[in-house]
């Protein structure tokens, strides 16, 4: 599991006080000096707009603002007494462990439905991409898909990521990611027989599932 993510103010280099028009002039500007056409990497690409998740949504930045305030809190309680740094601890476990059920769980449950099912969808359609009843079979499940990701993406967003599990929360928004840019493609190749496209979305659905798996064999360390 990899390490904690710095602090999303610090990722995006704004003050605690900053307003939301420079958070996202400053989230503009790094994503503009760090995206690869310009010679920067995905995971610095990843690390900002994981920050600017929490940071650009007013609802999830207070979240996370009090989540800070009662994490100092606690820390000033652990340094006073051993009892209050065991209680403290407990308490992490219990948020890490409510939001893998409340949050990673259903999203999980929704991904595996959706990848589990393209290899069959993709198969029927290849009989005769261009049998328009097949054609139509598959931009219906297209759509269905779409729509549950619409889902997934209000559940990941509806709690922060506890700071226990910064790193699986972002391994979790790669692959959400992943999906969502798998099945883009594959619509592309609905609307215009581009085999490219087929194989790069068929390719990205195949990454975002092998990723799903290393994700729920993580969860059931984390849970265990």
């Amino acid at each position: 599991m990899s390490s904690a993510l710095p602090d999303p103010y610090q990722v995006l280099g704004v003050s605690r006080a900053a307003s939301a028009a420079e958070i996202k002039a400053a989230y503009r500007m790094l994503v503009k000096r760090h995206h690869p056409d310009a010679g920067g990497d995905n995971d610095t690409i990843l690390a900002l707009n994981a920050a600017w998740e929490v940071l650009g949504d007013r609802e999830r930045r207070r979240a996370h603002d009090r989540q800070q305030r009662g994490d100092s809190a606690s820390g000033q309680v652990r340094r006073g007494t051993t009892r209050a740094s065991t209680a403290s601890c407990r308490s992490s476990e219990v948020q890490l462990i409510d939001w893998l059920q409340r949050v990673y769980a259903p999203i999980d449950r929704l991904l595996a439905r959706i990848t589990a099912a393209i290899p069959s969808r993709l198969q029927e359609l290849a009989a005769d991409p261009y049998d328009d009843r097949l054609m139509e079979a598959f931009c219906a499940f297209l759509a269905e898909a779409q729509r549950q990701m619409e889902l997934v993406e209000r559940l990941f967003r509806s709690r922060p990521c506890p700071a226990a599990a910064n790193g699986f929360g972002l391994s979790l928004y790669h692959c959400l990611g992943q999906v969502q840019d798998g099945l883009a493609e594959l619509e592309r190749y609905s609307l215009g027989y581009v085999d490219d496209y087929l194989h790069d979305g068929r390719q990205m659905l195949r990454e975002a599932e092998a990723r799903r798996q290393r994700l729920a064999a993580e969860c059931r360390r984390l849970e265990g």
